[in-house]
């Protein structure tokens, strides 16, 4: 009797082998899943890091133009900023019908509406990004736009 109380409090104290591999198990799924979490977030943080430099690459080009990008239609321009390549075209505005009213009395007021697409991409092919905007700008009919 004596010995089975010595060995009913010695397996008391410690873990067994199969709890150990247990916990292991379970901090291992653990600590997968918070790496994961942080790389998903890493990730994000990485693409909207590139979207909204896009933005402001666009708005900077969009700013140029008519300034230092002719506004005329049927130009054309392109270039870099940073890591960001960009290209702009300018063509006529193509009403649809629900702007048909507008075109007539931008015309009847002597003004011409013009499209502007601009595009800006980065990355490398087979990842690289495109992203795509445009506006309406609009020019007197008889302005010299070349002065």
């Amino acid at each position: 009797m004596r010995s089975s109380g010595l060995r009913s409090r010695a397996g008391g104290r410690g873990f067994t082998l199969l709890e150990l591999l247990l916990a292991f198990v379970v901090f291992a799924l653990s600590f997968a899943t918070v790496l994961e979490i942080l790389s998903g977030s890493m990730r994000n943080t990485v693409r909207a890091r590139h979207y909204s430099e896009a933005a402001l690459t666009a708005q900077s080009v969009m700013d140029q133009v008519g300034v230092e990008i002719p506004l005329q239609a049927g130009n054309s321009a392109e270039g870099n900023y940073g890591d960001y390549e960009w290209r702009v075209e300018i063509s006529e505005f193509m009403a649809t019908e629900e702007l048909a009213q507008s075109v007539q009395l931008a015309e009847l007021t002597g003004i011409v509406l013009l499209y502007v697409e601009l595009s800006v991409s980065w990355g490398e092919p087979p990842r690289e990004q495109i992203r795509r905007f445009s506006t309406v700008r609009s020019v007197l009919a008889n302005r010299d736009i070349g002065r």
